[in-house]
């Protein structure tokens, strides 16, 4: 039996990511999302939660891992932040493949991992940096775009959305490394029809 085609969908904050996804989910594409499994396991009740509170006491509670205690304990802090990843990419990267595994019927999957440049250049202790993928797909907006859209959906000043974009890789070095890219600055349609002409592409 064929396996499927497996595409590496990224972007950066405000970019539309999501969007991506799931206009690739309507055309039946099943669609691995990194970020809803680390939620998942780390709600309560979640593998993650003990690993974590071991490693950083009190960053846990009744409702899971608290996000903003746990940050605090990484943020600004190199190693923490190693010993976290070391504590939660292993499970993300378990949970994607046995996500390939449960559709190696499918002609094509999406493997939705917000930091898939990142974790490459990071080696294999990245997110995404050990899962198969024959492409890579770039969500792209114009700065002024993610900007307005980063503003408009966290409720956030400008100042620190444009904070938020400086601390991600440059966008153009993304842009270097993607086999494709989306371009979703204007309008869905648009968008759509980008989507679906690369669906064609990679199914035909």
């Amino acid at each position: 039996m064929s396996r499927p085609v497996v595409l590496g969908l990224t972007g950066s904050v405000g970019m539309g990511k999501s969007t991506v996804a799931r206009m690739f989910e309507a055309l039946g594409v099943p669609v691995f999302d990194a970020d809803a499994v680390v939620h998942r396991l780390q709600a309560p009740g979640g593998a993650l939660v003990a690993p974590i509170e071991a490693a950083f006491p009190g960053s846990t509670g009744p409702r899971g891992v608290g996000r903003e205690k746990l940050g605090a304990a990484v943020f600004a802090d190199p190693d923490a932040l190693a010993r976290l990843e070391g504590i939660v990419h292993p499970a993300v990267r378990a949970a994607g493949r046995e996500f390939l595994l449960d559709h190696t019927g499918a002609k094509l999957v999406v493997l939705d991992i917000p930091l898939l440049f990142e974790s490459r250049a990071a080696g294999a202790t990245g997110g995404g940096s050990a899962l198969p993928f024959e492409a890579t797909i770039l969500v792209y907006a114009p700065r002024a775009v993610q900007i307005a859209r980063t503003v408009a959906r966290d409720g956030c000043s400008a100042a620190e959305a444009e904070a938020r974009v400086a601390a991600q890789m440059p966008i153009d070095d993304k842009r270097a490394l993607a086999d494709h890219v989306v371009d979703n600055g204007g309008d869905l349609t648009d968008t759509e029809r980008q989507v679906e002409a690369l669906w064609r592409q990679l199914t035909d």
